[in-house]
This record gives structure tokens, C-alpha cells and sequence, in this order.
């Protein structure tokens, strides 16, 4: 399968890395980027076309798919230029800045017949599919309690960036471009809640436009209590981390490694724990859970069927993300 890349900068890395993992079934067509500069200081395959026209990736009829590595504001417009193009697209979180926009992303995709997936790893961490298997399985129980911790540092010098943490290029600050990836995999464990209070703001940390700290309280149709916790104003940075709380049991995954324990005795363990760019060094994982998704999302092209972090589930954290941004400006509950 032949592959395009739209976009080069810092977070492009694991994505290149994973690319040149499965160069056995995949060939790297062509890489776009606005900077000649940029395009010329990446090692790409020979065979590998650099270009500063998205129009070189439309046109080609070979091209059957895309990772777009844009920033967020420029999603839509290069989403729907490449779906109408036939082409199957992974984008890198968020959808979009907004979740209007989101939702005409994923319209788009499904309107034009066209394969849309969104890079949440963490939900392929080894230890988050084997939780993601023990809840869905009802080994645990019911759910009673949820929370998740994302107790990061970002330095001032990481916002200085220009669009860093704006509305216009980002969307918000640390709940859409950090915490993100931890809400996102919640969701996949206990489903979305159904009324939400929450405070955002800016700490004496940081000058930003968006917000660097969230406390938000959950409640979930089964009466289910929840709790989150993120902010990017925590030095040196610390492991995610999710707790959950069963009839039968409790479960904890955190920077990778996955601890539960039934009511009966029996304990569960599985991943490991690594680096997970909580900290100043924003690139610091690896890439393992990277080219999972890579490798789902081809798979789902090629069988026809849907890919785990596909778009319309992706939907469901930008739901949440919204409604934790209402309440903390209205002062209110907000009902899903």
C-alpha cells in the first residue's frame, strides 16, 4: 500500500519511525510540508517524494491513504480535500479545534466512503487492550467509581511557541492537547457519562490563552461517580494515570502498566512501565503503540471494516472535552 505523509514537524517522528518498521507492506509515497527546509532535513527512502503541494498526493492515483500531521485548525480543510480524493486518512489527535468541526470531518469521510482514523495510542498500550478485555468481558463486575489523573509539565518556553495553547490553532490547552489521549482510552473503559461539572483555568504558571488546570467531576447512567484531575502546571511531570473501581474488583493502569485485582484474590498484570512525555522532553515514549494504530488502520482498509480509534469514536472525547469547557464557563452541570 502506497502511503502519503501531509505535515512534518515535531510530533511526525514516531510516525516515521513506525512507517519505516512496516516498510515491508507499506511504501512511503510522498511526504508534503510547507518548509522545503523541513522536507530536505528528513531521511526518507529514496523512492520517497518530497513536495510542498498537497495537490501531489490528490492527484496520484497510486496514493491510497494519508497521515495528516497538520496542525489542528488545518484538519478539516485537508481531511475533505483528500476523502473527496478517494483517500483513506489517520490524523494525528485532535479531530478538530471544536467539536462542529470534528463532526463534519467524520461526516465527510463517511459521506465520501473513505477510511478515518485519529492516532490515540494509548488505547494500544498492551496493558490498555488487556484492560480494555477484562471490562468488557465482565471479569471485574460493574463499574462504581472512575478517575484519571494527567499531572504534567510543560515549561513556559512550550507556550511561548506561536499558537501553542490558542484557540485558533489548538482548540484549548491541556485538556485537548494533552489530557486528550487518557480521556480518550477512560471512555473506551467506562463509557461516556451522562452529567458533567467542572473548573478550568490558567495557573500562575503559565501565560497562555487556554487553560493548563481541570478538576471536573463525572456521573455515568449507572450512577457510577467519577473524577479528573489534568493539568500541565505540575513540575517535573508525572505518569497518567487511571483508577477504576468494580463490583467485583478494582483496576490501575498507569504509564503503561496495568495492576488489577479481583474481590476473590485473582491479580492481573500486564504491560510495562515506560516513558510516556509528561514532562519538558515531549517525545519521550517510544513507538510501539504508534505503528498499532498504523497497522489497524491498514488492516481496516483492506478488510473494509472499522478501525479501533476510528473517527466517529474519537467523536466522543471532544463531547467531553466541550461539555467540561461549558460547565466551567456557564458555572453549571452539563447534561450529555
Amino acid at each position: 500500500m502506497r502511503i502519503a505523509v501531509v505535515g512534518a514537524g515535531l510530533s511526525s517522528a514516531p510516525h516515521f519511525q513506525s512507517l519505516r518498521d512496516l516498510s515491508a507492506d507499506l511504501e512511503l509515497a510522498c511526504v508534503v510540508a510547507r518548509s522545503p527546509k523541513r522536507l530536505a532535513s528528513i531521511s526518507l527512502p529514496a523512492t520517497t517524494r518530497r513536495s510542498t503541494r498537497l495537490e501531489d498526493v490528490l492527484e496520484d492515483p497510486t496514493i491510497q491513504a494519508a497521515i495528516v500531521l497538520t496542525p489542528p485548525n488545518t484538519h478539516l480543510e485537508i481531511v475533505q480535500r483528500l476523502a473527496q480524493a478517494g483517500k483513506h486518512v489517520l490524523v494525528e489527535k485532535p479531530l478538530e479545534i471544536s467539536l462542529d468541526k470534528a463532526q463534519q470531518m467524520v461526516d465527510i469521510c463517511e459521506q465520501s466512503g473513505v477510511k478515518l482514523a485519529v492516532m490515540f495510542q494509548h488505547r494500544m498500550r498492551d496493558a490498555a487492550v488487556a484492560l480494555r478485555q477484562l471490562v468488557a468481558g465482565g471479569t471485574l463486575g460493574e463499574l462504581v467509581g472512575a478517575s484519571a489523573s494527567i499531572r504534567w509539565w510543560r515549561p513556559q518556553s512550550y507556550y511561548d511557541e506561536p499558537g501553542r495553547g490558542t484557540y485558533a490553532r489548538d482548540g484549548g490547552g491541556v485538556l485537548i492537547t494533552q489530557a486528550i489521549h487518557t480521556l480518550d482510552l477512560l471512555l473506551c473503559l467506562t463509557g461516556m457519562p451522562d452529567k458533567v461539572l467542572a473548573l478550568a483555568s490558567t495557573s500562575a504558571v503559565h501565560r497562555m490563552e487556554s487553560e493548563d488546570t481541570v478538576t471536573a467531576a463525572l456521573h455515568f447512567p449507572n450512577g457510577a461517580l467519577g473524577s479528573i484531575d489534568a493539568t500541565t502546571a505540575a513540575f517535573p511531570g508525572f505518569p497518567e494515570r487511571i483508577c477504576l473501581n468494580f463490583t467485583g474488583g478494582t483496576a490501575t493502569l498507569e504509564a503503561g502498566e496495568l495492576h488489577a485485582e479481583r474481590v476473590n484474590g485473582q491479580k492481573f498484570h500486564a504491560g510495562a512501565r515506560q516513558s510516556t512525555g509528561s514532562g519538558a522532553n515531549l517525545m519521550a515514549f517510544d513507538h510501539d503503540a504508534h505503528r498499532a494504530v498504523l497497522s489497524d488502520f491498514v488492516a481496516a482498509i483492506r478488510s473494509k471494516g472499522e478501525p479501533d480509534t476510528s473517527g466517529r469514536s474519537a467523536l466522543r472525547v471532544q463531547r467531553l472535552i466541550a461539555a467540561m469547557i461549558e460547565s466551567s464557563n456557564s458555572g453549571s452541570q452539563v447534561t450529555l
